[in-house]
């Protein structure tokens, strides 16, 4: 007996038909929001743009050729056609605040049509990943349209300021550095860094923060769980002091300050985890993989635990200095060098034992620089995996103590007691994790 089935999924599908269907579905997903905002132009109407660009285009590489012998008449043809399109749009938007009407001037939805046209154009030439990334981007941009707005609003002048001073630390500064291994100081006192890699990790850790600062400005008072986790990637430690500051003004607030400082925990052990896996996943040498588990133990138990003692709906409203700075990011850079610099050198002098020292000790101060620090040494051959994943779990622990001391400088011993107790259980939990993990 035949199987239809079997048949149908073993049929060969023309790639002409998947890229029709990925023009479609990405069509689809960027009218989503114009059609929920009720905007002039729909999901139906991006849907099909975006299959008029891959159709177009399909059809102009077959009359030209793959390398282009003639021009695209077709695919330019249709641009022109939504370009007209996406004007006769602004231009009803003008007419009717013209009139006095509180009307759209659909520029947002004039410029959509356009990308919608361009993700077809990109099916069309087989590109689907960019495609794909052109078509997510662009509707979360359309979605976060409020929070876009109030995190702009809400900049002050020195921000904003600011804010251009970081893009061009991060894009101008880069291409200036020179690529490569580079290696500082000589003989046995010496350590190779990449600056180019150096300088993406300063950007990485600096970004994070911003993105967080942003996240808790505009969703802080949704409750512990965003003013925690969020709180604790901008800064762990105006976490810990809101917290006491809580404790200290009346005593119900134990149980989600208790979870806030839980999940200011969390939010730094995922965050040096994720600058591990960012900049040594692909890597010649691999990547230190056993790290995940001491640091997914911290992780996921700190969330679990303070989903266990609190509400998470509780709002707690937490002060952030602002990250929009090019002095926080140089601050962070030079803390940055001085650890790697302090790491090399004490590896060099005392062995193995006083690189985890430096590793611990600087935890005390920046878990994230000591992270980095260690990932730099890696990426230059000056340390093991195995090395590398000790001195960035070393580093993560010593951050976790800082809080429980701070904690316990709070008039409410019951407080202390119990950011300690779970605090520290989890990193037993992690250690005992690791070493097993390390003997199978």
């Amino acid at each position: 007996m035949v199987d239809i089935a079997s048949v149908v999924a073993g049929a060969p599908i023309d790639s002409r038909i998947v890229r029709l269907a990925v023009a479609v579905g990405l069509g689809l997903f960027l009218g989503l929001e114009r059609e929920w905002s009720q905007k002039a132009a729909g999901i139906r109407t991006f849907a099909l743009i975006s299959v008029l660009g891959t159709v177009f285009t399909t059809y102009d590489r077959a009359m030209c050729g793959a390398d282009g012998a003639c021009l695209p008449l077709l695919s330019l043809a249709g641009a022109g056609f939504v370009a007209v399109l996406a004007t006769v749009l602004m231009l009803n938007g003008l007419r009717g605040r013209s009139a006095g009407e509180d009307a759209s001037l659909h520029l947002t939805t004039a410029v959509s049509l356009l990308v919608a046209y361009g993700v077809g154009l990109l099916v069309g030439l087989g590109d689907l990943l960019p495609a794909t990334v052109v078509a997510v981007t662009s509707s979360l941009l359309l979605v976060f349209k409020r929070e876009l707005h109030e995190l702009a609003w809400g900049l002050s002048a020195a921000e904003l300021r600011s804010t251009a001073e970081f893009a061009i630390l991060a894009f101008v500064v880069y291409p200036l550095l020179p690529p490569g291994t580079y290696t500082l100081g000589s003989g046995t006192y010496s350590v190779a860094i990449e600056p180019r890699v150096v300088w993406l990790m300063v950007v990485f850790v600096a970004g994070i923060g911003i993105a967080n600062y942003a996240v808790v400005k505009t969703y802080g008072g949704r409750g512990i769980a965003v003013t925690g986790f969020f709180g604790g990637l901008a800064s762990s430690t105006a976490v810990v002091g809101t917290m006491l500051d809580h404790v200290a003004e009346r005593r119900e607030a134990v149980d989600y300050a208790v979870a806030g400082i839980l999940l200011a925990n969390a939010a730094m052990a995922l965050r040096n985890l994720v600058i591990v896996a960012a900049f040594t996943l692909g890597y010649p040498r691999g990547a230190p993989l056993a790290v995940g588990v001491p640091l997914g133990v911290v992780a996921l138990g700190s969330i679990a635990l303070a989903w266990r003692v609190a509400d998470w709906r509780t709002s707690v409203d937490i002060d952030l200095s602002s990250p929009f700075s090019m002095r926080n990011a140089l601050g962070f850079g030079l803390i940055f060098l001085l650890i790697v610099a302090g790491s090399a050198l004490t590896r060099a002098s005392l062995g193995t034992l006083g690189f985890y020292a430096t590793a611990a000790v600087s935890g005390l101060v920046s878990s994230a620089g000591a992270t980095t620090s260690a990932v730099v040494l890696y990426r230059t051959g000056e340390l093991s995996a195995h090395e590398t994943s000790v001195a960035v779990t070393l580093a993560t622990a010593a951050s976790i103590v800082v809080k429980v001391g701070l904690a316990a400088t709070s008039t409410d011993r019951a407080f202390g007691r119990r950011v300690a107790l779970a605090s520290l259980g989890l990193l037993v939990v992690a250690g005992l994790a690791d070493a097993t993990v390390a003997l199978l």
